[in-house]
Formats: C-alpha cells, sequence, structure tokens
C-alpha cells in the first residue's frame, strides 16, 4: 500500500476500513513514498512490490521545481516494474449525471516509452529537444494486450489512436505495429484513428469506442477525457499491469492536494481500484460485493 500525496492517504483509510468490514483476507505493508523521497524510499517500495507482487497506490505529486534529471517517481515505479500496459474501464455509472449514457470503454495506454522516456536537453541556449521513443517491440506489445483483453472480455472492435500523418516514423511504426497484430485476430473489428479527432468523436458520440490502444502520451489525454465524461477523475478506477506485477490506482492520477484534510475527496475511484486489485488476486467474490456496494451508493 502507498498512500501518496494530496487525498491519496485519506483514501487508503476508506480502502482499509471497507476491507475489514468486508473482511477481506488481505493485509496491507505500507510504504511512504512522496514526491521528494530520496531514491532509497522509491527502491523501498519497488522491492515491496517485487515481494507482494501487487501494490495499491496514491498518486505521487510530481515536484516541477526539481532538477529535469529528476524522474517523477511514479515513472520510476512504473518503469522499474515494466508495467507496460495501463487499463481504464470508463463507464456510465448509476446515478450520476452525465451529457452522454451508455459508455462503455476499455482504454489501454502504453506505459514505459513515447515522450515519458524522460529524455531531453537543451541543445544550446533557448533550445531543448525532447525525445519520443517507440519501439517494435513495445508497441507490439501493447497491441497484443489490448486485443487480448478484448478478446477474453467478448469485445467487437480495437481502436488504434495515432498521429501517423504527421509523425510518420513515431506514430507510423505504432500504427503498423496494431496493423500486423490485429491480423492475427480475425473476429475483432481493427481501425486507426487520429488524436485530435478521436477527442472530438470521445465528446460527441463515445458509445462507438469499445477497446482503445494508443501510445503513452495520448494514453494520458484520452483517459482525462474520458473520465471527464463519466463524471470525473473521482470515479473512474485504473490499474498498471506487467509480466510480473501490477499497480492499481485512480485513473486519472490526480494528487488532489488543493481537497485533501476536507473530508470532501470521492473515494470511488480507489474502491473500484481496490476492487480491481481483488479480482487480479482472484478475491472475485469479495471485488464483487464490494463494488455493489459502491455502485449502489451512487445511484
Amino acid at each position: 500500500l502507498i498512500p501518496g500525496d494530496g487525498i491519496g492517504p485519506e483514501l487508503m483509510l476508506h480502502v482499509k476500513e471497507v476491507f475489514r468490514h468486508a473482511c477481506v483476507p488481505v493485509d496491507f505493508e505500507e510504504v511512504r513514498v512522496g514526491s521528494e523521497a530520496p531514491e532509497a524510499d522509491v527502491q523501498n517500495a519497488i522491492t515491496a512490490i517485487r515481494r507482494n507482487g501487487v501494490a495499491l497506490k496514491g498518486n505521487i505529486e510530481t515536484n516541477h521545481n526539481l532538477p529535469p534529471n529528476h524522474k517523477s517517481r511514479n515513472n520510476l515505479i512504473r518503469t522499474s516494474l515494466d508495467l507496460y500496459a495501463n487499463v481504464i474501464h470508463c463507464q456510465s455509472l448509476p446515478g450520476v449525471e452525465t451529457r452522454h449514457r451508455d459508455i462503455d470503454i476499455l482504454i489501454v495506454r502504453e506505459n514505459t516509452e513515447g515522450e515519458y522516456s524522460s529524455l531531453e536537453h537543451e541543445s544550446v541556449a533557448g533550445v531543448v529537444e525532447s525525445l519520443k521513443i517507440i519501439t517494435a517491440g513495445r508497441s507490439r506489445r501493447i497491441a497484443h494486450y489490448a486485443f487480448g483483453l478484448a478478446r477474453a472480455a467478448a469485445r467487437r472492435s480495437v481502436t488504434a489512436v495515432h498521429k501517423a500523418n504527421i509523425m510518420k516514423l513515431g506514430d507510423g511504426l505504432f500504427l503498423q505495429c496494431c496493423q500486423e497484430v490485429a491480423a492475427e485476430y480475425p473476429e475483432i473489428t481493427f481501425r486507426s484513428m487520429i488524436v485530435d479527432n478521436t477527442t472530438m468523436q470521445l465528446v460527441s458520440r463515445p458509445q462507438q469506442f469499445d477497446v482503445m490502444v494508443m501510445p503513452n502520451l495520448y494514453g494520458n489525454i484520452v483517459n482525462n477525457v474520458c473520465a471527464g465524461l463519466v463524471g470525473g477523475p473521482g470515479l473512474v478506477p485504473g490499474a498498471n499491469y506487467g509480466h510480473d506485477y501490477a499497480v492499481f490506482e485512480t485513473a486519472t492520477r490526480n494528487t488532489g492536494k488543493s481537497i485533501a484534510n476536507r473530508n470532501i475527496a470521492n473515494p470511488t475511484a480507489t474502491l473500484l481500484a481496490a476492487c480491481m486489485m481483488l479480482d487480479h488476486l482472484r478475491l472475485h467474490s469479495h471485488a464483487s460485493s464490494i463494488r455493489q456496494a459502491v455502485l449502489a451508493s451512487l445511484d
């Protein structure tokens, strides 16, 4: 359990209380990591996740005043554990008034490269180069994950989101890999969509989307757009999966610092993320009972 910053610690208290009342057979090993935590604290958290296999995590604030070589603690945890697939389930919830209804989208975001590679430098004064890394291996890996998820969840289509019309090599490679992987799943409809059109389509007719797969930065943007569509950041859970480990958190990764310790933070996303963790641990009955109670409280 990594409480994180902002509203994270108080939301984790809700999770522990609900788990206690629901008699969930999970013991938490709590590890404190903040935005300015030394490398040793982050490594302790990574070691704890390797030992336990899973973690429930609050977001760790990124301090923008630190030097450029200071890597985000959130990103460091994800890359160190190779948590390559960020998955959120964006769906309409009972009792939550929104413009659009019947939204049910699985969003798969590549979590380890792209613009989040933390490779940038100032070549001359006033000129900054920031590297976007796209590799065939990781693009195919995330495409396979998205199509495998679609098949397992009996979904009908996968949409690859890209900007290959402008970034012909980087996003072109990502799109090519998705097209190649799509050929291995003939029962699933594949389509591609440019990222700017995607955002317009999401706010106009979100029901057209089923499973979506995209590089890192686009995933960050689309996740936040979709969270807004169904009611806001306090409602949507997320997960980060690798071959060996999984870390569960809220979908939009907000610290909620401005509302911390005021007893107004919405615990729904964190509780639903905890349910995703229980499903991952094959504690399906506990996950189902808590999820049903959360949704009933919204209705």
